[in-house]
């Protein structure tokens, strides 16, 4: 529908740059998160102004990198105000620059309206014929200032513009709008915000960011306490819970070992601390620790979890000799001891719960265990007193529990803590705890979690005839943990504890059920039995969230594993996590053989991820950060993306699956390059990998061309490693022999990496030596080399390589010379998902721009999955096992659907997936395998237990067996002649290759390998 034509009307906003925005905050906000609000509150003036019907453009009136980047994503101009210039002198520039497009009346608004709608800005304009004029809610500034731009009147904001305005303007342009006339630019603004936003339906960031970073104050923490209802509380937690953690309900798989009964404390409610009498040995010795780890192992589980009683030699005579005995001082040295034998022996990472601590002992015990807990349980004295659960126990005393918290905190220790409720505790005194809570977090940023357990009563202890709080006591603790705790901790309640009553602990906010074990009890609470995990997934599923696990260190600081553990887990934290640094159970790992797995739900729930299929469906063009939310689809929202690529690719390509007969000619392994992925590459920086170096001559490649046109080849797929003494001439002569002796076979040869070191050793530029190379008989290149594109990644697993500006320009400049490319990404190994998503977008750019010329274009995308077996990094510990099965899948459907407007082919690397891998990914979005290689050399030197070639027969055998329809394409995928058929299917055996040395000159820089 065209817009006005006449009474045209523009928006101008002015936006300062983040960092410099929301300085009168500064005591209620650090600078990171005033940047973020910022930044919030800009995208939600411009998305609602771009969604307004009577408003034909935007002119965004700031600066910098970030000002291009919001007028991009919106639709908007932009004018760059010079650095320095006030507002007013840039608003008048502006106002200049809308009067020589001819707008009629200019709507002047600011970057940071937190409630702006759409809605009403329409309403806004439609009100006032002439001039509207809305003030900021402290009634001393303006919001908003519709103005015509004819008239002789130029505006001044600051302090007191509203009256100057209305002076000018009369009062018949005063407006109201509670929408627009909240600004926030204080922390009593703040506050307010925060339950204005609970009773409003819109979704923006704004609001967002309100939910996640912004603290309720004390008193505002108790008043909504008081006088919040049950469910308002539920709803308000759950969207917050959702807005950090998404549709995934994590736990952790572990074993529970209780290296001690024995504890100086005497709560009134435990029943798991023992006397000496009641024990036939004290402690758990070594070797019943590590058999009970081991058996866990078996089963899958992750985590040993230490269980034991507070520092019991300090009132048993027994647990003294006993330590004596075994020649310990202290049982945090046994327990050290234990932990340390447990990770070594298992391969279980221990988290241990040691009860208050001082310095030393935390840092003995972090050397040893990645992550610790201590239950603060109250932070009321009152539960201290006589007749109160904790007399007796010296233990308890808050302050001694907060003070090993906040030494935890100092020395950067993951750590777990909770609050047990029912005890005796009033509800202030919860808040209470868990404001202390929050604060020890915010100082430190090591809660990874929070626990809110519920008293149980047991017999034979003083509190057995107290009753246990109600689920009503238990849904408002967890809300108001989940409302008062910042946004990043996870809120956990253990499932055995609540057993029917599952589906709406996740309703009042919880992320996490915390340890369950398939092999030993709750020592705590023996007679709760843990649910069976197939059951937790289902109540899970029922509850609208997907089932995940997760190490004994959450995520966040798996992924910052450098700051947050001793160097001793760094290897086993990379390795035993995913993508989203959460466990990676399954046993399958690209190129290996253990079968793949994909389990998806027969529930079927909604989630957040609905809204981004439906505008894929659509046609719309996803975000960067949206494409990278896609990765974490489990459960419902991984079988939706499934499906939904699966539908893409039949409404594109139908049932046919493709594949091309060629062959690999990998012509050296030399390489003068330090990629820590490469277990191909024979070179001075890894000598020490594989066999022996080899490079070929003209004669040996020309060999296996003829032997693999003569096998019903249509192309030969060349590339190698950065030779030292190689030129662009070396890749001008190996085209110009194959066609001399194959006019008909297509040459698909050499990366993005070989043409630029071509090009530079012949003094060339690029475009210049794609020339060359087209003459001498390239038809079309690999895009290979690629990686990841994101220079974060590429400086640690191949710094000496192409940046991803270079990678780009390259096949950039192969498409304008008319030469077709594939694209490809490496992925699995230190990357994330939002490198995944950078890749896949700025592939989605550079095709819609390559397209456009006319010219050359990607042909197809191969997500090429890191097969680590023998990779330089993953031996020395850098990396990752590949992506996980799930992460797979994902990567070949979400390529589908985000590329899927201009890229019509998604192939699949039968050599890295295997059959039955392959047999996966064609349900998501794949519609090739690639061609059948004959000499398949990178993934077997890597690792891979695949083969080297899959001839047609047994090609069209797989594509058969998942009810699809085999087609045998050129590389260009058009037909093949009968001829090139036959001969594909009477092929002779392979000769053997030969790998010699030719003689280049010079080989400085190999010779470390030789």
């Amino acid at each position: 529908m065209a817009r006005h034509q006449k009474n045209r009307i523009w928006a101008l906003v002015p936006i300062k740059p983040f960092e410099a925005a929301k300085g009168r905050l500064r005591e209620a906000l650090p600078v990171t998160e005033r940047r973020a609000l910022a930044e919030a509150m800009a995208r939600d003036v411009l998305a609602a102004l771009r969604g307004a019907s009577r408003v034909e453009g935007i002119l965004l009136v700031s600066r910098g990198i970030e000002a291009k980047s919001l007028a991009e994503k919106f639709g908007a101009e932009l004018w760059e105000e010079v650095e320095g210039a006030d507002l007013n002198g840039a608003l008048r520039e502006g106002l200049e620059v809308l009067k020589t497009k001819g707008v009629d009346r200019a709507l002047i608004l600011p970057g940071d309206l937190p409630f702006i709608t759409a809605q009403a800005v329409d309403a806004l304009i439609d009100k006032a014929p002439k001039a509207a004029l809305v003030a900021s809610h402290d009634g001393d500034g303006t919001n908003a200032l519709l103005l015509d731009l004819n008239a002789p009147f130029v505006p001044e904001f600051g302090p007191g513009s509203f009256f100057r305005h209305r002076a000018v303007l009369g009062e018949e342009a005063v407006a109201e709008s509670k929408a627009l006339a909240f600004d926030l630019d204080t922390a009593t603004d703040l506050e307010a915000s925060i339950a204005r936003f609970s009773r409003l339906p819109e979704k923006g960031r704004t609001r967002a960011f309100i939910g996640d970073h912004l603290r309720l104050s004390e008193a505002a923490a108790h008043k909504l306490a008081e006088r919040e209802s049950l469910d308002a509380l539920m709803t308000r937690a759950a969207e917050k819970r959702d807005r950090s953690f998404g549709d995934t309900l994590t736990y952790s798989r572990k074993v529970f070992i209780p290296l001690t009964q024995l504890c100086r404390d005497v709560c009134h409610y435990c029943t798991f601390a023992k006397t000496p009498r009641s024990l036939a040995n004290p402690f758990l010795t070594v070797d019943e620790c590590i058999a009970i780890a081991k058996e866990g192992a078996a089963l899958g589980c992750e985590e040993a979890l230490f269980t034991l009683g507070e520092k019991p030699e300090l009132r048993y005579q027994a647990a003294r000799e006993a330590l004596q005995a075994m020649g310990f001082a202290s049982t945090t040295d046994y327990l050290a001891h234990v932990a340390r034998r447990v990770f070594e022996e298992t391969g279980l990472l221990p988290h241990v719960n040691p009860g208050c601590m001082d310095e030393s002992e935390i840092e003995k015990l972090r050397q040893v265990a990645p992550s610790m807990g201590l239950m603060l349980e109250s932070a009321s004295d009152r539960l201290c007193e006589k007749g109160m659960p904790h007399y007796g126990s010296p233990d308890k005393v808050p302050a001694l529990r907060l003070a090993t918290l906040e030494r935890a905190g100092a020395a950067k220790v993951p750590f777990t803590s909770g609050i047990l409720i029912g005890i005796g505790e009033t509800r202030a005194e919860r808040v209470d705890a868990l404001l202390k809570l929050r604060d020890l977090h915010e100082a430190h940023g090591h809660l990874q979690e929070v626990i809110v357990q519920n008293f149980k009563p047991k017999p034979d202890t003083k509190m057995a005839g107290v009753p246990e709080p109600d689920l009503k006591e238990l849904l408002w603790s967890i809300a108001m943990a989940r409302l008062i705790l910042p946004g990043d901790v996870s809120v956990q309640a253990p499932p055995n504890l609540s057993p029917g009553d599952l589906k709406q602990l996740v309703a009042a906010g919880i992320n996490d059920w915390g340890g369950v074990s398939p092999l030993t009890p709750d020592h705590v609470n023996p007679e709760a039995p843990w649910p069976h995990l197939d059951d937790l997934a289902r109540l899970s599923a029922e509850a609208g969230k997907a089932l995940a696990g997760r190490l004994t260190v959450y995520p966040k600081y798996v992924k910052s594993s450098v700051v947050w553990t001793d160097p001793n887990f760094h290897k086993a934290l990379l390795q035993k996590s995913d993508g989203e640094g959460l466990a990676r159970h399954e046993g399958w790992t690209p190129g290996g053989e253990a079968l793949p797995s994909l389990e998806l739900p027969a529930i079927s729930t909604t989630h957040r991820l609905t809204r981004s299929l439906e505008r894929l469906s659509s046609g719309d063009e996803l975000s960067e950060g949206e494409v990278a939310e896609l990765f974490t689809a489990r459960g419902s929202a991984l079988a939706d993306v499934v499906s939904a690529a699966d539908a893409l690719r039949q409404a594109q390509v139908g049932d046919t699956v493709t594949y091309v007969v060629n062959r690999n000619i990998n012509y050296t392994n030399i390489c003068s390059f330090g990629c820590t992925f490469c277990a191909f590459s024979k070179g001075k920086t890894n000598e020490t990998l594989r066999g022996t170096p080899y490079d070929i001559g003209l004669a040996e490649t020309t060999r296996r061309a003829e032997e693999a046109w003569a096998r019903g080849a249509t192309e030969v797929c060349l590339q190698g490693g950065i030779h030292p003494a190689y030129t662009g001439t070396t890749y001008l002569e190996i085209c110009r022999a194959i066609k001399s002796a194959l006019p008909q076979m297509h040459i698909h040869a050499f990366s993005a990496l070989e043409v630029s070191q071509g090009a530079e050793t012949l003094g060339l530029s690029v475009p210049a030596f794609l020339e060359q190379l087209k003459d001498a008989g390239l038809d079309t290149m690999p895009g290979t080399a690629a990686e990841v594109l994101d220079d974060r990644v590429r400086t640690r697993i191949c710094p000496d390589k192409l940046t991803s500006d270079n990678w780009m320009s390259v096949i950039g400049a192969a498409h304008a010379a008319g030469i077709n490319t594939t694209a490809t990404i490496m992925f699995g190994h230190i990357d994330s998902y939002a490198h995944w998503a950078r890749h896949l977008v700025l592939l989605r750019n550079l095709q819609e721009d390559s397209l456009a010329e006319g010219r050359g274009c990607f042909t197809e995308f191969v997500p090429l999955p890191f097969v680590h077996m023998e990779a330089p990094m993953y031996l020395k510990s850098g990396a990752r096992k590949g992506p996980t099965f799930r992460e797979t899948v994902l990567m070949h459907g979400i390529a589908r659907l985000v590329l899927g407007k201009t890229f019509t082919n998604i192939q699949a690397s039968w050599t890295k997936l295997g059959r039955g891998g392959v047999a996966q990914v064609l349900r998501a979005g794949v519609n090739d395998l690639g061609g059948t290689l004959m000499n398949e050399s990178i993934s077997r030197a890597a690792g891979s237990t695949h083969g080297q070639e899959m001839p047609p027969e047994a090609m069209e055998e797989l594509i058969r067996a998942c009810d699809r329809s085999p087609r045998q394409r050129t590389t260009l995928y058009g037909p093949v002649s009968d001829t090139r058929k036959k001969a594909g299917r009477n092929a002779p055996p392979l000769q053997e290759v030969q790998l010699e040395r030719v003689d280049r000159k010079p080989l400085a820089g190999i010779a470390a390998a030789e």
